[in-house]
């Protein structure tokens, strides 16, 4: 039996290899840089650079090396300004270096799979775009990968490069479907111990709820669910009202055989209601996802432009560029701005109204930070007529409800709010959601809804949520009290992670430089029966560094810092155990 081919993360061993390896191929054998006496070449990114590696037990057979954005610099800055190439500017652009094999395994699969495996670190990472330098006798091989030249060409010692660049999805793409069959192939054969996984989500929609996989998919084995911690998604801690609670189980057999109301009728009626707002401006779903693609499948194309926060719920991202295949843009939140929406930099970007639609989440999930409704109504206000705003207020509840902007978008047609009730009423599982428009755009919406587009269940229970305003007012306070108590019992465990509160049901901790990274943080934690999200897909701004952790009941919440320090204390000796199972034997 072959052995099988090790892809990981260099280690300080690895590096001494790297080092010689290097001066053999691009100083001996290439003539690209002029030979030393030590038989090593350095790099001034070196310290800075992510290495990965592909081994057959202690045999290395070649590396691949990666430049994210929060390094600041590029190995491309010493050949071209950015001014020559502007998109080195980019907030989420990685550079793929110095792909080297020995000569030896060129004619294997190492060269294939490192590029793979630098491809799936860059979108555990949230990376959109890819920019590398490949040698123009090769260019060939890199075409075929997916990259594409980006019109420059630098010259470096006796050898010369074409910059190639590329879209992430679109390497992904051409990954899980040009090259499926020998990634396949190769796949049977490899220990793949990257913390980015081996295959890309089956829509490429980064989502929480692993939980679930945990708990059994096939519902066969649904007792799990008392072992699994699901701090890995945002679903309330607590149970439906009373009152929605006994509609769905008093007479579960006729709410499960009896067809509900057509259009929904009496819940829109009760939103109306509630909220205060003209039944005609109202569309109800089967959770904010139904309403999502519904709406933005009718109003968008491929040539319409769309502007994003980022980060950002990512179902917009998959829903804009991935189904619909718009243009989108980011405007990015920064960490040292607490993420928050600057309201004038906002109202800058969108002036030229070059953009169709924004989304704004408000609160934003993950960022957990609230926009007053006053400055993004001003911002609004300010914008060009034809640009439409899409407001998510998913998480709203947990701020105050006087700052939703239903008002504004029952009456200005450039406006939509959408609202799930999973989260602050505890719904989840039926799902339920709705939307708030002028009358014009609300009644076109309601035409392209089908029939019993809302379970009976999910109606029942909707309109016994908004009948009882106190009790979730009671448990909503409740999570903010959970919250920061468990923020306090996080914060107790290392003072090296930063542990930030948001001002909805979950808080995230972000983990320092040259630490573990997020991703080993979440696995290690599952290991304990807790899920947590990794927030890395969702953006570059998290550094592959951050994690999102929901609130849940005061058991639940013991288990997870309890997870926590554990997987805290375990992962320094884990990676050190992996690094010399992977060199050593």
């Amino acid at each position: 039996m072959s052995r099988p081919l090790t892809l990981r993360s260099a280690d300080a061993d690895d590096m001494v290899w790297i080092h010689e390896l290097r001066h053999r191929v691009y100083a001996e054998e290439l003539g690209q840089h002029p030979r030393n006496s030590e038989g090593r070449l350095v790099d001034g990114l070196d310290g800075d650079n992510v290495y990965l590696v592909a081994a057959r037990d202690a045999d290395r057979l070649g590396f691949v090396s990666v430049t994210p954005p929060w390094v600041g610099r590029y190995g491309l800055d010493k050949y071209l300004t950015r001014a020559e190439l502007p998109l080195l500017d980019g907030p989420d652009v990685f550079e793929v270096r110095l792909l080297t094999v020995e000569p030896r395994a060129r004619f294997g699969a190492s060269g294939l799979l490192l590029m793979y495996a630098a491809l799936r670190w860059i979108a555990s990472r949230g990376g959109r775009h890819v920019v590398a330098m490949g040698r123009s006798d090769l260019i060939g091989m890199y075409r075929a990968a997916g990259l594409r030249p980006a019109g420059r060409t630098v010259r470096s010692g006796a050898v010369d490069f074409e910059v190639l660049t590329a879209e992430v999805a679109e390497l992904s793409r051409c990954a899980t479907g040009r090259h499926a069959g020998a990634l396949a192939r190769a796949a049977a054969g490899v220990d793949w111990r990257l913390d980015a996984p081996f295959a890309p989500g089956p829509d490429g929609c980064e989502h929480g709820g692993a939980s679930f996989t945990a708990i059994g998919t096939d519902f066969r084995t649904l007792e799990r669910r008392r072992e699994v911690v699901t701090a890995d998604v945002l679903d309330a801690w607590f149970p439906p009202a009373p009152a929605a609670h006994a509609v769905l189980t008093e007479d579960a057999g006729w709410v499960a055989r009896t067809s509900p109301p057509t259009g929904a009728e009496g819940m829109l009626a009760e939103l109306a209601s509630v909220r205060g707002l003209p039944p005609r401006t109202l569309a109800v779903g089967s959770g904010s996802s139904d309403l999502i693609f519904r709406a933005f499948g009718r109003w968008l194309t491929p040539a319409s432009r769309v502007l994003l926060m980022d980060p950002g719920y990512g179902e917009y991202a998959h829903v804009t560029e991935r189904v619909i295949g718009c243009r989108v843009d980011r405007f990015r939140l920064r960490r040292e701005e607490g993420w928050r929406i600057d309201p004038g930099r906002l109202s800058a970007v969108v002036a030229d109204g070059s953009y169709d639609l924004v989304v704004v989440v408000n609160p934003n999930n993950p960022t957990g930070r609230h926009a007053p409704a006053g400055e993004l109504a001003a911002v609004i206000a300010a914008a060009p007529a034809h640009t439409r705003w899409w407001i998510d207020e998913a998480y709203l509840g947990y701020v105050d409800p006087s700052e939703s902007l239903a008002p504004l978008a029952a009456r200005d047609p450039r406006v939509v709010v959408c609202t799930s009730m999973s989260k602050t009423y505890a719904l989840s599982g039926v799902r339920a959601a709705y939307l708030v428009a002028e009358p014009g755009t609300a009644a076109e919406l309601r035409r392209w809804t089908p029939p019993w587009a809302v379970s009976l269940p999910a109606q029942l229970a909707a309109v016994a949520a908004l009948r009882d305003p106190g009790y979730y007012a009671d448990r909503l306070q409740r999570t903010h009290e959970l919250r920061a108590l468990l923020a306090a019992d996080l914060a107790a465990v290392d003072d090296s992670v930063t542990v930030e509160e948001s001002v909805a049901n979950f808080l995230t901790l972000t983990l320092p430089r040259g630490g573990p990274s997020a991703a080993s943080l979440v696995a290690e934690c599952r290991r304990h029966g807790v899920h947590l999200r990794d927030l890395s897909p969702l953006s570059p701004a998290y550094e592959g560094r951050t994690v999102r952790v929901a609130v849940r009941d005061t058991g639940e919440n013991a288990r997870i810092v309890d997870a926590y320090r554990a997987a805290l204390g375990e992962l320094p000796l884990r990676e050190r155990t992996l690094s010399a199972a992977g060199a050593g034997r």
